[in-house]
């Protein structure tokens, strides 16, 4: 048996809800067996990261072992103290295994990639938020099995949604009553019915059987064109942009629908974000775990050290560096390439002519309309400009310039 990419074959459905239905008639019934959660998470887990290559799930092992060592160590001394340097001590340990795994690719080193696992940035997100609320007081305790329980919760595992530990305790620690579970298992039914129509339909659809043909026109096109810029390039952007957006949506709605059989009302990832009005909107629905965490636990904090600090008076000023760090570290974060990093610097761009433009147009509301032709404008401008991030981001041009 070879590894399993959760929710990408029908024989990682089958295994899921074979394992599932003890569960879903459990809490039918008002019940949690909670060992037979761990039993089938363990399962799972071990289908997803040992089924084939063991070094997966050695890694995740290791990386857990780790994690936890920094986490109770910090949340020990947090009892009777506070300083920020052993906070920022206890930050930086604990996406040192993420850093090298970025690393990798880039120094060409395998022996730096101990902890190279599916679903390291996600996991290491949900640890640095525990850190991070230790230190606000918010998170008061937390025991080693909740600490890897919440880690380690199948349905989000490899890509997210991101949950919050307290969210998520609230949902582990009680049973749903009969009537909100039967919601639940309707709710649930039915994202995944609309994820395998946006994953195995449309994204496949879009992904592979469109995108490969568009790529090689474009290609081809663009020998003859300047900068390779074609129609074909334009057919590429939005075919890719459709496809990114199917397979990974597809994909949030299994993992949202599968928390929603386990009794775990596990958050949106995505809100329609094509129907957004601007760039901040847009952040407000698309991939929204990732951007409010990215939000709360980067922005939000650098603006308050600003502030605190008065390193910088103008708000404006300040805001804008917070939009440049943020999505800086955010192309980082998907990789040290150009188009990554570009990418970032695109969208803060962006949010900063964003935020210049309303300010305008709250100056001089009377003089600029607003009906539902204005509106569709604005839908339409942002759309765009989403398409051509996500040109970026491809690594598409890269391809066409470089290769």
């Amino acid at each position: 048996m070879h590894d399993i990419t959760p929710y990408s074959s029908p024989h990682y459905f089958i295994y899921l809800f074979v394992l599932l239905l003890p569960i879903i008639i459990g809490l039918l019934y008002g019940k949690r067996f909670r060992i037979y959660d761990f039993f089938a998470t363990v399962i799972i887990l071990a289908i997803t990261f040992f089924g084939g290559d063991a070094r997966q799930g050695i890694s995740l092992i290791f990386y857990v072992l780790f994690e936890m060592i920094v986490v109770f160590a910090y949340k020990f001394y947090r009892k009777n103290h506070n300083n920020f340097w052993v906070f920022s001590s206890a930050v930086v340990l604990a996406i040192i295994p993420l850093v090298f795994v970025k690393l990798d690719p880039l120094l060409k080193n395998a022996t730096i990639s101990l902890f190279a696992f599916m679903g390291i940035s996600y996991l290491t997100f949900k640890v640095v938020e525990i850190i991070m609320e230790l230190r606000d007081g918010t998170i008061k305790e937390i025991k080693p099995t909740e600490f890897v329980r919440f880690i380690l919760f199948f349905p989000t595992i490899s890509s997210g949604p991101i949950d919050r530990f307290r969210r998520f305790q609230k949902d582990v620690l009680k049973v749903p009553s009969r009537e909100k579970y039967l919601e639940l298992l309707h709710t649930g039914t039915n994202r995944l019915m609309l994820g395998l129509v946006y994953k195995f339909i449309l994204g496949y659809f879009f992904g592979t059987l469109l995108l490969p043909k568009v790529s090689i026109l474009a290609l081809s096109y663009g020998d003859q064109a300047p900068l390779g810029i074609s129609w074909a390039l334009v057919a590429y952007m939005y075919t890719y942009s459709m496809y990114l957006f199917f397979d990974f949506a597809g994909y949030s709605l299994f993992a949202v629908a599968i928390s929603n059989f386990m009794g775990v009302e596990t958050p949106m990832n995505f809100k329609q974000p094509f129907k957004s009005v601007n760039i901040k909107d847009f952040w407000n629905r698309w991939h929204i775990t990732l951007s409010f965490w990215f939000r709360d636990f980067i922005y939000m904090r650098l603006i308050f050290m600003m502030m605190k600090k008065k390193w910088i008076k103008n708000r404006i000023t300040m805001a804008n560096l917070g939009y440049v760090t943020l999505f800086l570290i955010m192309g980082f974060w998907h990789g040290e390439t150009w188009y990554y990093i570009v990418y970032g610097i695109f969208h803060a761009c962006a949010m900063i002519i964003n935020d210049a433009w309303l300010r305008y147009k709250k100056r001089h509301r009377q003089q600029i309309p607003s009906n539902k032709f204005t509106k569709a404008l604005a839908i339409f401008i942002t759309f765009n400009v989403v398409c051509f991030s996500f040109l970026i981001f491809s690594g598409f041009l890269n391809t066409l310039w470089f290769s």
